[in-house]
């Protein structure tokens, strides 16, 4: 992969502090650019943004609804369990309190709305992620297998991009439906985003997080406060801007921590001025 003609952002991506890494955007327009490895890496939390999406193409086939029970526990529904507004740990199926009062991050919530996907399909998770959503944006070079529906997936750059071009504008799912998605769910509770701190309000969407106006972010400073993503702690980050019509994502082989916070924003904010003055509408 080759950097973009006059794309200065990318070149930044070499001053990172990693030994391998992938990094690139698209926009609405057609415009794209990318730079390093074409390996695949771990992707850890942005796994969820992959589950989140098999979910709502399962929504829509009416295979489930966000509103019904799920996870054996009463009174969670899946939407509770996408929203991180089930009241469950990270780890472990005790509740720590009742839903919709706190936002708790939860892997065990992103785990058990797979489980119920399953249940409710019959077809292992995997399968039907593979068939619903990687099979048919062509990401061949993802993968779950047995790994865990919350942090398990291995992708490419270039995969990851052509799923962040589905959600700029999605083929898969209803507009309609997304909208829903990157909408914040269950407003005014406070929580924290894992290796940031707490935040007040703490939004977040169905499986996505939305960058609204937390403050520090992985984000950039420029992100538009409707921009929704995730981060994975293996070093990873898929954005996309509504606004400006850009998805952005970066792979490393990292893990998340200070150094992050430090260059993902910078380079955030230097794709958006760089994807404005690239796009083929600005002449």
């Amino acid at each position: 992969m080759d950097s973009a003609r006059g794309s200065s952002a990318l070149d930044l991506v070499g001053g990172w502090p990693v030994h391998a890494a992938a990094a690139g955007y698209v926009t609405a327009a057609g415009g794209s650019g990318s730079t390093g490895t074409d390996r695949t890496f771990p992707l850890a939390s942005v796994t969820k943004l992959l589950t989140t999406y098999a979910l709502l193409v399962a929504v829509e086939e009416r295979t489930v609804d966000l509103d019904e029970p799920a996870g054996g526990i009463y009174g969670i529904t899946l939407r509770h369990l996408l929203a991180h507004a089930s009241g469950l740990p990270f780890e472990g199926d005790v509740l720590l309190t009742r839903p919709e009062t706190t936002r708790i991050y939860s892997n065990t919530g992103i785990e058990l709305a797979a489980a119920h996907l399953a249940a409710s399909s019959g077809l292992p998770f995997d399968t039907y992620l593979r068939e619903a959503v990687l099979e048919p944006l062509a990401m061949t070079a993802t993968t779950l297998g047995t790994a865990s529906p919350a942090a398990g997936a291995v992708a490419s750059l270039d995969d990851l991009l052509r799923f962040g071009a589905e959600l700029l504008a999605p083929t898969l799912v209803a507009p309609a439906t997304l909208a829903d998605a990157v909408t914040v769910q269950y407003p005014g509770l406070k929580g924290r985003v894992p290796g940031i701190g707490p935040m007040d309000p703490c939004d977040w969407g169905l499986g996505f997080e939305l960058r609204d106006r937390k403050v520090p972010h992985w984000t950039g400073s420029h992100n538009a406060p409707e921009t929704f993503g995730h981060f994975g702690g293996s070093g990873t980050f898929l954005w996309v801007d509504p606004v400006a019509a850009v998805a952005c994502a970066a792979l490393t082989d990292r893990p998340f921590d200070a150094w992050a916070l430090e260059h993902w924003p910078r380079f955030s904010d230097a794709i958006l001025a760089d994807a404005a003055r690239l796009s083929p509408r600005s002449g």
